[in-house]
């Protein structure tokens, strides 16, 4: 078998006579290709910094950290770290308890309360999961009936999420505002709800959101949007892209995660009080898994905290995406449509390549993630970069030296 002629898409289906047998052609596959799925789940030997240890590929290895989605660089702020071991003393390890029953603290109520607030929405509900806050959410307010019309590029917590609820998924074309307005043209009458995202996490291209609430205004179409990647990022102060283009009002639930700026793990979603009311009683990942961990709770109060006080961490991230983005650019690398913190590499339709050189730049000292098929499209694998506030100058400059001896070197061999 030449494990570079399939992906993870081949061995969806399986025609075993026992579910709890996968596909045989499956554990070949991994056999044969061992050497690269080496690359996953590398183990870090410390937090998500700009340089940390990771053991990968069979050993240790120092490198520059592009692949943490440690925006703000609070994954090991002393302050962050502080409050959770305080919290830690005085509340324990974990909720012990749903949120519904016995696992919330004040430490929960004082992080929806402040959320609620700086979100400069009713009210805000706490997830443990950020794929369960977007996808408990999305199958907690749609029916059987609806029409849940989605952004093609949407991640996949919001496709489950209106899968799960059994309305109708429609997709259109991203970014499109005419594919938009023939899929609500066509759901008229129907309740609809436009599910869309901030920041897109494998392209890192930003919503057209003036052009499209044009469209959701004109149809009286409700708005679910996904600011996962770009809380704290976009917008003055840090309410995402709905703030960034003044477009909040015509969003009706704002959904976002704490484990990327905020460096922690979770979710929320906010809207007006009674949807959110609402959802506490119908949104299953909520009221039928644990709580935050308190100590988690209370480091996310205090990355909120700094994050309002010193507005030095916004403008560093957008000094430091720029740079990179413009040096990836003057070296000719494909970034795609991104415009934001997370920049992607393609690479194009060649796989063998693709985990060629993720091994090359690990040995180098550069620690990037392959994105393979069928996460992109086939002819579009990458890596996906994640730039910081934490990363310096000389960590960029490292990091672009390794991509300009090894992937830039390897495409002008090949001349692409």
């Amino acid at each position: 078998m030449n494990p570079a002629e399939y992906s993870l898409a081949d061995f969806f289906y399986s025609d075993t006579d026992d579910p709890t047998r996968p596909p045989p052609e499956f554990a070949a596959w991994r056999e044969a290709g061992a050497w690269a799925m080496s690359l996953m789940e590398p183990a870090l030997h410390g937090p998500a910094v700009p340089r940390v240890e990771i053991h990968r590929a069979g050993h240790d290895q120092k490198v520059i950290n592009l692949s943490s989605y440690n925006y703000m660089g609070m994954a090991h702020h002393p302050e962050v770290v502080e409050a959770a071991k305080m919290a830690l003393e005085k509340y324990g390890v974990g909720a012990c308890g749903s949120p519904l029953l016995s696992g919330l603290s004040d430490l929960h109520r004082e992080l929806e309360e402040k959320l609620a607030a700086f979100m400069g929405r009713e009210a805000v509900m706490l997830y443990n999961s950020g794929f369960g806050a977007a996808m408990g959410a999305l199958a907690g307010m749609l029916r059987k009936g609806d029409v849940a019309i989605l952004d093609a590029k949407c991640h996949l917590c919001a496709l489950d999420g209106a899968a799960l609820s059994k309305a109708k998924r429609v997709f259109f074309d991203h970014n499109d505002p005419a594919s938009l307005d023939d899929a609500l043209t066509k759901s008229e009458g129907k309740r609809r709800l436009v599910v869309l995202e901030g920041v897109y996490s494998m392209d890192g291209d930003v919503a057209d959101l003036p052009a499209l609430m044009e469209v959701t205004r004109r149809h009286k179409a409700s708005v679910f949007i996904d600011e996962a990647h770009s809380l704290l990022v976009y917008g003055k102060k840090g309410r995402g892209v709905a703030e960034h283009f003044n477009a909040e009002n015509d969003i009706a639930v704002m959904f976002g995660t704490f484990s990327k700026s905020f460096a922690g793990v979770g979710g929320f979603v906010a809207a007006k009080k009674d949807l959110v009311d609402y959802l506490r009683y119908y949104s299953n990942p909520y009221g039928f898994s644990c709580a935050l961990p308190p100590s988690v709770v209370a480091a996310l109060l205090k990355v909120l905290e700094i994050f309002q006080r010193d507005d030095s961490l916004q403008k560093r991230l957008w000094e430091n995406t720029e740079y990179f983005r413009s040096q990836l650019i003057g070296m000719g690398v494909n970034i795609g449509e991104s415009t934001s913190q997370v920049v992607p590499i393609v690479i194009g339709a060649d796989r063998l390549m693709l985990y060629q050189l993720c091994h090359e730049m690990n040995e180098r000292g550069l620690f990037l993630a392959p994105v393979d098929y069928p996460s992109v499209p086939e002819g579009q694998l990458r890596f996906r970069s994640a730039v910081t506030a934490a990363h310096t100058r000389q960590d960029l400059d490292d990091a672009l030296q390794i991509i300009e001896d090894t992937v830039v070197k390897r495409l002008k061999e090949q001349g692409a």
